[in-house]
């Protein structure tokens, strides 16, 4: 079994925001957008190897792992 550390980062928009985890080994991951009224959308993602660069291109940031979790499972 294979353990990753995945990597968290964080956009907010105007009205909205978005996090996503990255996993750095397969290259896959998970994005939140989070909506004003709280609702929240799920996308399994799949990445380029250019993913991080892309991500500081677009302006995100780096994001904790409790962060995305609590979004994650509605707790936030």
């Amino acid at each position: 079994m294979q353990h990753v550390v995945h990597q968290y980062f964080k956009r907010v928009f105007d009205d909205y925001q978005v996090l996503v985890q990255v996993n750095p080994e397969s290259l896959s991951g998970l994005e939140l957008i989070v909506h004003p009224d709280g609702n929240i959308e799920k996308t399994k993602m799949r990445f380029d190897k250019n993913i991080f660069e892309d991500l500081d291109a677009d302006g995100f940031e780096s994001a904790s792992p409790l962060e995305f979790n609590l979004y994650l499972k509605g707790l936030v």
